[in-house]
């Protein structure tokens, strides 16, 4: 049976598997060494959750849960495949979305469909965040009332920056990205990464969003 295409991000994502199935797998590797062949699967941690990638097909799988995996976290995979370049590496210095390469036409969407529900929907629940970021493997950095730095990928490091309401302020939040981000994926699939990295934090604090991330449906 046939499986039935139900948006246009669904027939994008089948583009870029065909894309996969074409590629030079051995050179990939090199491009990107946090790939490991496990079996018929190439292995790649997306924010903590270990996804599987058939070596000859491109389906993407879920390797250690039973939930659905998004069209958004299927592009993220994809597209660092595709848009990863010879040069890239980390580079160590933190930046702000709009100051990462061709970004700042995005930083409007950025802000309302990730930093937004971000910051409200753990507003009040520092103590939920805290947990969610330690269970995907993030590591606790100083600034902000609550700040992890975690791996949307090895390669793509983000620092997740939160503080709390109190009687004179709203939750606010922020994210610093590596300046080498963009040699790795494409500028556009950032704000698709933060979302993505804002909505696993939201599942596994096991609370309801505030407002509507950006997510392929």
């Amino acid at each position: 049976m046939v499986k039935q295409i139900t948006s246009n991000y669904e027939a994008a994502c089948l583009r870029w598997q065909e894309n996969f199935r074409q590629m030079d797998k051995e050179k990939l590797m090199k491009l990107v060494p946090e790939l490991k062949l496990e079996g018929d699967y190439l292995v790649i941690y997306h924010f903590g959750r270990k996804f599987g990638v058939h070596f000859e097909t491109g389906d993407i799988i879920a390797l250690e849960d039973e939930l659905p995996i998004s069209v958004s976290e299927k592009f993220n995979i994809y597209l660092l495949f595709h848009y990863v370049k010879p040069e890239a590496r980390v580079k160590g210095k933190w930046v702000t979305f709009e100051k990462l390469k061709n970004t700042s036409q995005f930083k409007p969407a950025f802000v309302k469909s990730v930093l937004e529900p971000f910051a409200n929907t753990f507003a009040g629940h520092m103590d939920k965040l805290k947990e969610a970021c330690e269970k995907i493997g993030g590591k606790r950095i100083k600034p902000s009332d609550m700040g992890y730095e975690i791996k949307a990928f090895e390669c793509i490091p983000v620092q997740f920056l939160f503080w709390d309401e109190d009687e004179e302020f709203e939750a606010r939040a922020s994210m610093l990205f590596d300046l080498g981000s963009t040699d790795f994926i494409h500028e556009e699939s950032i704000v698709t990464i933060a979302s993505v990295g804002v909505s696993r934090l939201i599942q596994v604090a096991g609370l309801d969003k505030k407002d509507n991330t950006f997510d392929m449906q």
